[in-house]
């Protein structure tokens, strides 16, 4: 089997997990080579993420670390075995790397936890908002190529609704509301759909209020891609128009307490089957209505 010319996120995320493990090992390269029975230039195309290794190999330079979970083993092996393939392949000769890595992890993905400080997260988003977006951006996109990058948001959203459609949880900033992206008819049909989508079994929709005392709000968006396996899991920050991720197990941490204190201090979760009556506090949902209501 040839090696990968270009290696999916998830693949690089494969060989980077073996150097951690044969690093915890105490091996260099070479003494990991030997171990593995390979030559050094074949473990270093391994940990580049260019080619997998065998599930035996895997489980053999796992126990030289000291690794005892079975349960991320196996996450690990299968991780290795993937193909990198999906919907999104169609897409490979037009979309930025980035952009398939996304929607690789998101199809993996067991759990998304995302904060929005000026955007609906683009999961939510109508075709209308996602146009306005890309055309009043401050990243330059050629309008011969907008359509087609909202198209792929579009398809993207069909995670939340596959067989195993993972749990969502976003946190948005109360400015994302009420920037009118597109005008007033565009934010109308956006707020009206972010309620429809927090009906979604799967998802929970909280907002960071405004007029919040006590705490500046975090201002820079992120999204936790979770696997089945937490410590499999990644880290997307958007970076004017470009994706960062990070998967050490010390950036998962710190976001992951980042997220938690935020859902802590923003309003409760849009509930739409809730009677008015029933709301005695202010919450996401009467926030959301609030800002609606001049729009209808």
């Amino acid at each position: 089997m040839g090696l990968r010319v270009n290696p999916t996120y998830r693949q690089r995320r494969f060989g980077a997990e073996l150097r951690s493990l044969r690093d915890r090992a105490g091996l260099s390269s070479g003494d990991a080579a030997a171990l593995l029975g390979m030559r050094q230039s074949q473990l270093s195309n391994i940990e580049a993420g260019k080619t997998g290794l065998s599930a035996e190999r895997v489980e053999r330079l796992a126990r030289a670390a000291g690794e005892k979970s079975d349960t991320y083993l196996k996450a690990l092996v299968e991780l290795g075995q993937d193909s990198g393939k999906g919907w999104w392949s169609g897409y490979r000769e037009e979309m930025r790397p980035s952009y398939l890595d996304l929607a690789e992890l998101e199809a993996a993905a067991a759990r998304l936890n995302s904060y929005e400080h000026m955007y609906i997260p683009g999961l939510f988003q109508t075709f209308e908002y996602a146009m306005a977006v890309h055309r009043e951006s401050f990243v330059p996109t050629p309008p011969e190529a907008q359509e087609r990058l909202v198209e792929f948001r579009m398809e993207r959203q069909k995670v939340l609704r596959g067989e195993r459609p993972p749990q969502m949880h976003a946190i948005i900033h109360e400015s994302a509301l009420r920037v009118r992206y597109g005008g007033r008819e565009v934010m109308r049909d956006q707020l009206l759909k972010l309620i429809e989508v927090s009906r979604f079994p799967n998802v929970t929709i909280q907002v960071y209020p405004l007029d919040f005392e006590g705490r500046v709000a975090f201002n820079s968006s992120f999204m936790m891609l979770e696997p089945p396996v937490r410590e499999l899991g990644t880290v997307q920050l958007e970076q004017f128009g470009k994706s960062l991720y990070l998967g050490d197990r010390e950036g998962i941490t710190k976001y992951s307490d980042t997220f938690a204190l935020l859902a802590e201090l923003a309003l409760p979760p849009i509930d739409p089957s809730a009677a008015p009556e029933a709301r005695s506090a202010k919450d996401s949902l009467g926030l959301v209505q609030h800002i609606l209501y001049p729009l209808l």
